[in-house]
């Protein structure tokens, strides 16, 4: 939130004020972020597998170069988000690329605009196709969601986490917060729910929901050492 306060904008404006800029992670993973920056800052990303490709979290901006560029590489076989905040322009981009919106239904009262490609999954996971899975993991919301693909990182799995699991500045840990702008953290159950739903997954790799925040390897090693040092630190261990 900027110090002036909220304020509100459409997409014709955006479309002058604003692009999209592109950066392409590893096969199969392109990034996609306004600039200058829009908002959060956040960036989508755009999943290419075998099975079809699926557009994670989303950003406001859409223009006709981005619609051109997307569908030259396969267009979109559907959108996933992983909680309210990145919500943005989603029915613009279902539109434009006639493909659903799956959502969490624990989120269900925070979708302000009704559509009827928005399609509810409930539960603890939810494959979109082969080695394309959602998987909730709660904390920031309740039905905040990441998405894992087996067959990122050369074979070894990726994940993408928008800032339901936050890598940090150095790119060495993650942290986890119920309120970001109000520095409201997480409790150890919720934090221990994170770790538990992540466990039956392997990945090399996790992408954060900023273009630098890329944990190039050993991913899972990372998680789970930072869910411990954030358990061990909110209970007053002084060790880290």
């Amino acid at each position: 939130m900027p110090p002036r306060g909220q304020t509100w904008t459409t997409l014709e404006a955006l479309k002058a004020s604003h692009m999209n800029a592109f950066h392409a992670h590893e096969p199969g993973i392109v990034g996609i972020g306004a600039t200058p920056n829009f908002a959060i800052g956040q960036r989508a990303i755009l999943v290419q597998t075998p099975g079809g490709n699926v557009l994670w979290d989303c950003i406001a901006p859409l223009d006709d170069a981005t619609v051109t560029l997307i569908k030259g590489l396969g267009g979109l076989k559907a959108i996933a988000i992983s909680h309210p905040h990145f919500y943005t322009t989603m029915v613009e981009w279902s539109r434009a690329f006639g493909c659903p919106i799956h959502l969490h239904a624990a989120d269900r009262d925070w979708v302000m605009r009704k559509d009827d490609a928005i399609r509810f999954w409930d539960g603890d996971t939810l494959q979109l196709w082969d080695g394309v899975t959602l998987v909730r993991c709660g904390g920031h919301f309740a039905g905040g969601a990441v998405l894992h693909w087996q067959g990122g990182a050369d074979g070894k799995g990726i994940v993408c986490t928008g800032d339901i699991l936050t890598v940090a500045v150095d790119r060495k840990w993650l942290s986890f917060m119920r309120s970001y702008p109000n520095l409201i953290p997480l409790s150890r159950r919720e934090v221990e729910a994170i770790g538990r739903a992540m466990a039956p997954f392997a990945f090399e790799r996790m992408y954060g929901h900023y273009f630098d925040r890329v944990i190039a390897a050993d991913a899972k090693a990372v998680l789970e050492k930072s869910v411990a040092r954030y358990i061990a630190a909110i209970e007053g261990a002084r060790g880290y």
